[in-house]
């Protein structure tokens, strides 16, 4: 096939495209695939597979008798240190972040599932009484809400982490 046949062939092909279509059309339909696309992520998803990972997880068995320790239910997703014998009012001299990322843990005593909201005490140095590292839950960054990787102290009076409280917000 020579060049110009094959220049004949794709402006023919363009100019029926162009007659058969508009720019507000096209422009219409773009704007509703983009919205479409925008709404996807507010669709409701089912995070019951999450629990099964919570009981197989090495070493994770969550216990609720020392609310100290970092395998207590209610610290499943705890990045950070615990603020040791509160976990509803931050110590003296720091100040509640008014952000939190959230997380479902399981409690073993009732076989339930609560929502709980990890909160940043913030305004003093950090307090190495308790640290854990629990990962259950954790997204990505890009899904802020549900990650603990961020010092969510943004909005407090000051801006160093000092510890995270872990109250329940709600049943799952």
């Amino acid at each position: 096939m020579s060049n110009n046949r094959f220049d004949e062939l794709v402006e023919n092909l363009t100019r029926k495209v162009a007659q058969g279509t508009s720019r507000r059309g096209f422009l219409g339909r773009l704007g509703a695939v983009v919205g479409g696309t925008m709404l996807l992520p507010l669709l409701p998803v089912d995070r019951r597979s999450g629990m099964a990972r919570a009981t197989e997880r090495t070493g994770w068995i969550p216990q609720s008798v020392d609310e100290n320790a970092c395998d207590y239910w209610r610290a499943c997703s705890l990045d950070g240190q615990a603020c040791g014998c509160s976990m509803l009012s931050c110590p003296p001299g720091t100040s509640l972040s008014p952000s939190s990322w959230v997380a479902s843990c399981h409690n073993p005593d009732d076989g339930k599932s609560y929502l709980i909201a990890y909160r940043d005490c913030c305004g003093k140095s950090i307090c190495p009484r308790c640290s854990c590292y629990n990962t259950e839950g954790k997204l990505p960054v890009y899904r802020t809400e549900y990650s603990n990787d961020i010092i969510w102290c943004f909005g407090a009076e000051g801006s160093s982490y000092h510890c995270t409280l872990y109250p329940i917000i709600g049943v799952g």
